[in-house]
């Protein structure tokens, strides 16, 4: 599973979803979509096999990052 994530600044504090995908092309074709109408947002792409660490948050890997 991919989370597709816009962003500022690259902070973690300003991300906003866009979306969730199982294929990996599809999530980035969201992304480069999202990030097209502001010059100022960056996208980051995370995947996740749906395992959590000890504290109940998701183990993601980032995949592809603006």
């Amino acid at each position: 599973m991919y989370h597709v994530y816009t962003e500022r600044d690259y902070s973690e504090f300003s991300r906003s979803l866009v979306g969730e995908f199982t294929d990996l092309d599809e999530a980035k074709a969201a992304a480069k979509k999202a990030i097209s109408e502001d010059d100022s947002l960056n996208y980051i792409i995370l995947e996740t096999d749906g395992h959590v660490n000890n504290y109940g948050d998701l183990i993601t890997t980032v995949v592809a990052q603006s």
